[in-house]
């Protein structure tokens, strides 16, 4: 006969270990940067205390959490294919001088990407070739709103935002 205490506290001892382990791997999936894909702040970064005005450009967008200040540098580099599965930009938004270069190197990951200005005034190449460039100099104050035509719809969303130096 066998004892039926023994096979209850193996049953609450598995059913307590089962319920332990949902908990913790669910505490991982709770809270955040409200951000896909990266998106927390970079404490060697500094970021713009004013965010430019965006119009919901960001939601849904990867890697996007506030934007990065760059002005006063004649060159930005923002990678493309960042992020854990290669579907963002980084950084997503940055504020530059007018007259500063904008460079934008494929890391080679998250496949073929194209960065395209949602107002035609830039559209470089498909490549998924790590180190391409491709470049365009911002002349005048505004917002640049731009993609990867393949992955908008997944979220790949930047922005370059062109003001005075402070």
């Amino acid at each position: 006969m066998a004892d039926n205490s023994t096979k209850h506290s193996r049953r609450t001892v598995v059913q307590t270990v089962g319920a332990t382990v949902t908990t913790v791997g669910l505490a991982g999936c709770i809270g955040g940067t409200g951000t896909n894909d990266g998106g927390g702040k970079d404490p060697d970064e500094s970021y713009v205390e004013d965010e430019p005005d965006y119009g919901g450009w960001f939601e849904g967008a990867n890697n996007y959490n506030s934007t990065v200040d760059r002005r006063g540098q004649d060159e930005v580099t923002v990678r493309v294919g960042a992020g854990s599965r290669g579907m963002a930009f980084d950084p997503a938004s940055v504020m530059v001088s007018p007259q500063t270069t904008v460079v934008w190197e494929w890391t080679g990951r998250g496949s073929l990407h194209n960065v395209v200005a949602q107002v035609g005034t830039f559209k470089s190449e498909f490549t998924g070739s790590k180190g391409h460039t491709f470049e365009y100099r911002v002349e005048n104050s505004g917002v640049f709103k731009y993609v990867c035509e393949p992955h908008e719809s997944s979220g790949m969303k930047g922005a370059i935002a062109v003001g005075e130096s402070e």
